[in-house]
Formats: structure tokens, sequence, C-alpha cells
């Protein structure tokens, strides 16, 4: 298919009936979970290579993502220095045409992260600030905003007035202690909670707080309804990983590696049933959060060593990952692998199903830039929930709105 005809058939999709930016995209699980729930794409705003090389490769590969291809700007770039009004190409013609309707983020949580030093606002990745100015220039109908549950710690509370009044008018303490007062830039927050991911069937523990606004004019008469659990109970890792790990052990089921491959992957697979329910109604056998890690340290793994002690209750290896299954087969690395002692390794592409990645959702660069991506992303159906819930006020807003005009 040549440039030309792509783009007529890219032209010609279905225009979506929401849009949305998205900065800090990552390797695109909010923005998958978002497209899942109705939002169409303007602009993706990642500022690490991997991650913008996979977010193009997805949009380029997958029909569904057939009118971002005409229409959305996936931008290598610092969220400091994006401007919507000057940077978007694809997407200029509808950001100047209508109101944005959802300006998303996940902005960076080592700020507010249990694992780090907790800086909060004094720590320079703290990109708070960046996204309000973004919303105050752009003005759209709605914000969504994820971090780490970390800053909903009571030692964030002032930082959360501050974030909260800026949005919306307020007061909060200044670094003097003295009561700081805030005009607000005309949205309301109508929620600034927790979600867990296991709550909508992604097989781990990943907590995650999300802050919820809308512009005044739209909101006025409505209400928001926080997303409601789509799992009453959890999907374990035995069951979401059981056909991915079986296709692993399964060319290994015959020949010189039998009996070995068949013990494992029984191992394995008893391993965490077992632990599945030990644990059924207190969160059953799924996986403890998983980490990116930073670009400063080594190669990736499962985290500290109580989410690998967690792992290896599973089942599962937790000091490495593994190679997907051709490069096993090449690099004959099913020692390490599949067969080690605590148990195999995971693929970056089980690291995905843990994340609740779509199977056709592909990743760029090497084995440990992958994984980082996979490890730091917001899990899609998580995303997806929380999309719904707000297009259900845009919807029922626009709704109100024609019937006045």
């Amino acid at each position: 298919m040549t440039h030309t005809k792509e783009t007529e058939h890219a032209n010609r999709a279905p225009e979506p009936e929401f849009t949305s930016i998205e900065i800090c995209a990552g390797a695109g699980g909010q923005a998958v979970g978002l497209h899942q729930a109705g939002f169409g794409h303007l602009a993706l705003v990642e500022i690490d290579r991997h991650a913008v090389e996979t977010l193009e490769l997805n949009i380029n590969d997958h029909e569904v993502w057939t009118w971002e291809r005409a229409h959305c700007d996936v931008l290598l770039a610092d969220v400091k220095e994006f401007d919507p009004h000057k940077d978007l190409i694809k997407g200029a013609d509808l950001l100047k045409g209508r109101d944005l309707d959802l300006l998303a983020g996940g902005v960076p949580c080592p700020p507010f992260s249990h694992a780090g030093k907790q800086l909060g606002k004094d720590d320079e990745r703290d990109l708070f600030p960046r996204m309000l100015d973004l919303v105050a220039a752009v003005r759209p109908r709605a914000v969504m905003i994820e971090n780490v549950r970390g800053i909903m710690d009571p030692k964030f509370a002032n930082y959360r007035d501050l974030i909260m009044a800026r949005l919306q008018g307020g007061t909060y303490a200044g670094d003097d202690g003295q009561p700081v007062h805030e005009r607000g830039i005309g949205y309301t927050v109508s929620k600034w909670d927790v979600l867990e991911a296991s709550d909508f069937g992604v097989p781990q523990l990943r907590p995650r707080a999300i802050l919820v606004a809308f512009r005044d004019d739209v909101i006025k008469d409505l209400k928001y309804e926080w997303p409601s659990a789509t799992h009453e109970e959890p999907i374990s890792v035995a069951d979401s990983l059981e056909p991915s790990m079986r296709a692993r052990f399964a060319p290994y089921f015959e020949g010189v590696h039998a009996e070995k491959a068949q013990q494992a992957f029984d191992r394995w697979l008893e391993k965490a049933r077992k632990r599945d329910a030990e644990l059924k109604g207190k969160g059953g056998g799924i996986a403890p959060t998983l980490v990116g890690g930073s670009k400063k340290h080594g190669g990736a793994d499962l985290g500290p060593s109580r989410a690998k002690a967690a792992w290896k209750q599973l089942g599962i290896s937790g000091m490495g990952v593994a190679n997907d299954m051709k490069t096993c087969a090449k690099k004959e690395s099913e020692g390490r692998d599949l067969f080690g002692p605590d148990g195999p390794m995971l693929t970056v592409r089980q690291a995905a199903i843990i994340q609740g990645f779509p199977p056709e959702w592909d990743f760029a660069g090497g084995k440990t830039a992958q994984y980082r991506q996979v490890g730091n992303a917001f899990p899609p159906p998580v995303a997806k929930a929380v999309g719904k819930s707000i297009i259900e006020v845009l919807r029922a807003a626009r709704e109100r709105d024609q019937k006045k005009g």
C-alpha cells in the first residue's frame, strides 16, 4: 500500500466522538486504555526514545489505530518544552477547531514513590506544575492525572491541597507555613483517589492514584461516578500465564530436555495454583507490583527482594527477564530462562500480560528497554475504566448543552 493510499484510508476512518492529548505517554498503557474507552488521540508526548518507537510501531501496524495514523502526533519531547499549539502537525486543525475533550498524563512517580526518597514537589522530576500549566493553556473539558499511591500519603496532604487549589481555587500552606489563596483556573476536582488494578482484571497488585477533574462549565449540574470494580475475584498469575508458559515449555517436552521440561512446567503450575488457593478471598495469587527500574541501574529484574520473594512463591524467578522463545532457542538459554531452581523467568511478553496489555501490542528496543517500558506502564484496563467514567460525563454534558442550544 502506498503512503497516499494509507493516508486516504486513515482519513476515511470514523472520527472518534472524543479527543485526547496525553503527556508522559510511556509505552502506551494509558493510551491503549483510553483508546479502548473511546478517545481518539491527537498527540502522545514522551521523552524516552524506545517508548516513542513502541507507540509509532503499534499505531502504524494496527487497524484499530487507523484514525491516529492520520491525526495523532507521536512526539519525542520533554514535556516541559511541549507546546500543543505549536508542536501539533497532524492534530493541529482538530485542536484549533474544537475543544479538546481530555488532557491526560501519568506524571513521573519517583517524587512520591515509597521506593524513593519521596521528595515530592522538591523533586526535579515532579511534573504536576507543568501539567497544570498545560491545563490552563489548552483548557480541555476533562483532566486525568495518574500517579503512584504514595502521593496520597499524609506527608503530601499540603501538596495535594496546592494542586487542587490551582485547579479549582482554595487555600494551602506556603513554604513559610502561611496560607496561600489561589483563585483557580476554572476546574472542579471530582475525585482524587486510589484504584487497585486487580479489581479490573489485571493479575497484579498495582494501586494507582487517579485525579479526575472537569471544566466548571462541563460538570456544573452533573455528577461524576468513580469506576467500580469489573472483577469480584482477581485473576491469578496461574490463570493469566498458563497459556504462554505452556507455549514456552512445549518445544522442550520432546527431546533431550523432555523430562526436565515437564517437571519444571508442572512444578511452576502447581506452585502458582497452590499460592492462589492459599490466598483465595485475600486478594488471590496475583503478582507483586512490576517495576521498570531506572536507566541509572543495570539490567532488568522483577524488583526489590520482597517482590522477588513474592514471585518465588508463585513459582517464578525474579532474578532477571527471560529471552523470548525465538531467542531462547537460538541462544540455548533454556537452562537460565526456564529450568532454574526458583522456576522460569518471565519474558517481556509475559510481563505485558501481567500489566494488562493486549496481546498484539509490541515493544521496541532491546530486552531491558522493553521490560522497563512494561514495568513503568499504567495498566490499560484501569485506564479504560477511568476513561469510560469520564466519557459518561462528557456525553451527558454535550447532550445537556445541545438541548439548551
